[in-house]
């Protein structure tokens, strides 16, 4: 009895133990199908990343690219890589430009610069009014000290770095002045994102003279290249994989201007007058910086109004 007794206990042990092992295995059955599963769902079928095939006879401003030394090779194919697969900026980029390219491109042209500039602003800002960490601002980034230095009025009131025509008209007098003393357009451009006292620095103790011989930093090796890259890809949009129609861009709302050279004590009120709001007025006037002017000296400004019929504003 005893015996049969300890042949049950043991059959009962087994039992238990071959039912933890079932189950055990169908816990890792189903969580092997679970992470089939969602890789399935989260790649769609067909899709597929490759390498980019680079265009030959690069050129920046009509300055060729020493396309022949692999270290350049590399650095270009960065920054195509990370700018045609980072899918959601770049089709941000090629929205807002053919909002903004059309304000830009005639500043450029009117002041001898080379259309390829429009793009810098692209790697700038992102055709955004941003703010760096050191203060840059606008389109352009540009500093204050350097905005006062040619002629843009910056205070509490106003602030016309966010002004587009004023602060491109801006951007084209320091590339042309930077121009002038380095010769080439590409140095031109490395100036404008690291300044003049360093790029002299490096060109100096390297002793070279082109910006492609330079051992730069981080930021400023990268910017003519990303440059190229943003030029490339907003250009042929879908040689890159994007699928764009016309209607899919963001368009300038067409204004009108009026002319203040008073106080303005409200501008809610002042916007009410024009059928619009101060949100629609701010956003086509960025460079207005409070919600008054004060204009103590009766100077005169030019503030943009959108046409009737292209906003519904609440009574």
């Amino acid at each position: 009895m005893k015996i049969l007794k300890s042949l049950l206990m043991i059959l009962g042990v087994f039992v238990v133990i071959c039912s933890l092992i079932f189950a055990a295995q169908s816990v890792t059955d189903d969580t092997r199908d679970t992470a089939e599963n969602d890789i399935e769902k989260n790649v769609s079928e067909g899709y597929r990343i490759s390498a980019i095939d680079i265009p030959e006879n690069l050129n920046f401003a009509g300055e060729i690219v020493p396309q022949e030394d692999p270290e350049i090779m590399e650095r270009i194919d960065r920054e195509f890589l990370v700018n045609t697969y980072w899918q959601s900026n770049a089709l941000l980029l090629m929205k807002r430009a053919h909002k903004y390219f059309p304000i830009i491109e005639p500043i450029l042209a009117k002041n001898g610069i080379p259309d390829d500039f429009k793009y810098l602003a692209v790697a700038e800002s992102g055709l955004d009014n941003v703010v760096s960490h050191a203060g840059a601002t606008g389109f352009w980034q540009i500093m204050k000290a350097t905005g006062k230095q040619y002629g843009l009025e910056i205070n509490s009131n106003v602030d016309e770095r966010y002004h587009i025509e004023k602060a491109t008209e801006v951007a084209c007098r320091y590339l042309k002045k930077y121009k002038a003393k380095y010769g080439n357009w590409t140095l031109t451009a490395a100036t404008y994102n690291a300044g003049t006292g360093s790029i002299d620095r490096y060109l100096r103790t390297q002793k070279v003279d082109d910006y492609y011989d330079l051992l730069l930093g981080q930021e400023t090796g990268r910017y003519v290249f990303r440059i190229m890259a943003i030029k490339e890809i907003l250009s042929h949009p879908e040689k890159y994989g994007f699928d764009v129609e016309k209607e899919d861009f963001y368009s300038a709302v067409p204004t009108f201007q009026v002319e203040v050279n008073k106080p303005v004590l409200n501008f809610a009120d002042f916007a009410q007058e024009y059928e619009i709001n101060y949100k629609i007025l701010k956003r086509h006037n960025p460079w207005l910086r409070e919600p008054h002017l004060n204009n103590t000296s009766g100077k005169k400004y030019t503030i943009s109004i959108p046409n009737k019929g292209y906003y519904k504003v609440s009574n």
